[in-house]
């Protein structure tokens, strides 16, 4: 399984994901451009001493990833706000691609359309929230994926 941050904003929430990365034995996919740079104290310090040790591969585009990748539909899952269904829904893939968006905007419409079932969204029960914290939500997405795998 891998975690995919498209044009993450926030180094903090890179790193903090990058962590659970490396606790998973995971994959960390950015896709460019970032709001920061990789080498930026901010992304070491979230990912603690860790981030030397997370499995990183980055790619210049959407685009750039799905050409080098080429992913099974299936394969992939989006997490937006707005999803159709929630995170619980779909049959994780052990191979599969957890998409996540930039924390000011999410995921385009470009990348989103045509995938309406394939996007996902995590619960919030109090319509005042208008958004969860990225590297919460892949935490929560990730371990609910991971759950078979994990003996759950």
């Amino acid at each position: 399984m891998k975690i995919v941050l498209v044009t993450p904003e926030i180094p903090y929430n890179t790193g903090a994901i990058g962590r659970t990365c490396v606790a998973l034995n995971l994959e960390l996919i950015l896709i460019k451009p970032y709001g920061f740079s990789l080498d930026e104290k901010a992304v070491r310090r979230a990912g603690t001493d860790y981030w030397k040790y997370v499995n990183l591969t980055e790619y210049d585009s959407w685009q750039c990833f799905l050409d080098a990748r080429k992913p099974a539909l299936d394969s992939l899952c989006f997490f937006e706000e707005h999803g159709s269904q929630t995170m619980y829904d779909p049959d994780y893939q052990q191979d599969g691609y957890l998409v996540f968006g930039c924390e000011s905007k999410g995921l385009s419409a470009k990348i989103l359309e045509g995938m309406e079932d394939r996007t996902f969204s995590l619960p919030m029960l109090d319509t005042r929230v208008r958004s969860l914290n990225l590297a919460n939500v892949a935490t929560a997405v990730v371990y609910q994926a991971m759950r078979s795998q994990l003996g759950g």
